[in-house]
C-alpha cells in the first residue's frame, strides 16, 4: 500500500509539472491582443491542460516584460529596438524573433465627418498640427482633434515613421493608452481622428481612404488590400521570446503559425503569415 501511493504521489507530480509547463504568459501591443487572446483560448482547448494569460499594455511593456523576466513571449507591432535588444544582451540572453501576422493600419474619423480620404502628406500635415480644420482637406468648418497611442505604443511608433516621416505629433495630441479608448473617443467625437489596427473596425468609427502616390490614388484599408498590396499601411506583427526558454514559448507559437492558427489570424481580421 505504501509503495502505491509512492507511485501515486512521483505521477501526480509529474503530471503537475507537465502541465505546469505549458502555462504561458504573454504581453505587450494592444494591437495584437484580440488576436492572441483568441489564440490563446483556442490553444487551450486544444490541449488539455495548459494555460495561457494574455495581457496588453503596448509593445515597449512587452519587451520590459521579458526583460523582467515576467512573461514568456512579448508581443509587439514594431520590430525591437536595438537598445531593447542591447539590454536583453547585457542580461547573457538572447531574443528570437517570429513573424505571426500582418495588420493594416486604419486611419479613422467619426461616421458623421463628410471627409472619406486623405493624402500622407495631408495626414502628416494633420498630426503635425500644419492642417487644423476639417475645411482646409474638403470637409466642413469643424476643429480637428487628433488622437494617437501612447509613446510606449509599436503603432504610435509604426505610424510616426511610416505616415509622419519621423517627424513629431503635433504638442498637446489627445494620447490615449489603448485602442479601445481611441475607438470609443473618435465615436463620441465629430472632430476627431486616429488611427487603429485594421482588427480594431466597427460600425463607431469610419475607416478613411488613404493615398500615397498624392491623390491619384485612395485606397481603403481591408485584407484584401492588404494581401493585394494596394493598402499602403501595412506592418508585420512579432512575437519574441527568450531563446532560452523556447521550449516553454514555442508550444503556442507553433500553434498561432499551424493552419488552425492562422484561420484565426484571418477570422480576427489580421493578414496570415502563410
Amino acid at each position: 500500500m505504501k509503495n502505491m501511493k509512492r507511485v501515486l504521489l512521483i505521477s501526480a507530480i509529474v503530471l503537475g509539472t507537465a502541465f505546469g509547463a505549458q502555462a504561458q504568459r504573454i504581453k505587450g501591443s494592444d494591437t495584437c491582443l484580440p488576436m492572441s487572446q483568441k489564440l490563446a483560448e483556442e490553444y487551450m482547448k486544444a490541449n488539455r491542460g495548459a494555460s495561457v494569460t494574455v495581457t496588453g499594455g503596448g509593445s515597449g511593456v512587452g519587451i520590459t516584460s521579458l526583460l523582467e523576466g515576467t512573461t514568456d513571449i512579448a508581443q509587439l507591432s514594431r520590430k525591437i529596438k536595438f537598445e531593447e535588444r542591447e539590454k536583453i544582451q547585457e542580461q547573457g540572453k538572447r531574443v528570437t524573433e517570429v513573424t505571426v501576422a500582418y495588420d493594416a493600419l486604419a486611419v479613422i474619423v467619426n461616421p458623421a465627418n463628410g471627409v472619406s480620404q486623405l493624402t500622407r502628406e495631408q495626414l502628416e500635415s494633420i498630426f503635425t498640427g500644419e492642417i487644423t480644420n476639417w475645411q482646409q482637406v474638403g470637409g466642413a468648418d469643424m476643429r480637428i482633434i487628433p488622437y494617437s497611442r501612447e509613446t510606449s505604443s509599436g503603432t504610435y511608433e509604426f505610424f510616426k515613421e511610416s505616415v509622419m516621416r519621423n517627424r513629431n505629433y503635433v504638442n498637446g495630441i489627445m494620447s490615449m493608452p489603448a485602442t479601445g479608448a481611441i475607438i470609443q473617443s473618435v465615436g463620441q467625437t465629430r472632430g476627431a481622428i486616429a488611427y487603429v489596427g485594421l482588427g480594431y473596425l466597427n460600425n463607431n468609427v469610419k475607416a478613411l481612404r488613404v493615398s500615397y502616390d498624392q491623390g491619384k490614388t485612395f485606397v481603403a484599408p481591408s485584407v484584401e488590400n492588404a494581401k493585394n498590396e494596394t493598402y499602403p499601411i501595412v506592418r508585420p506583427l512579432y512575437y519574441y521570446y527568450d531563446s532560452g526558454t523556447a521550449q516553454r514559448a514555442r508550444p503556442f507559437i507553433d500553434y498561432a503559425l499551424s493552419p488552425a492558427g492562422q484561420r484565426i489570424v484571418a477570422d480576427i481580421g489580421f493578414i496570415p503569415v502563410n
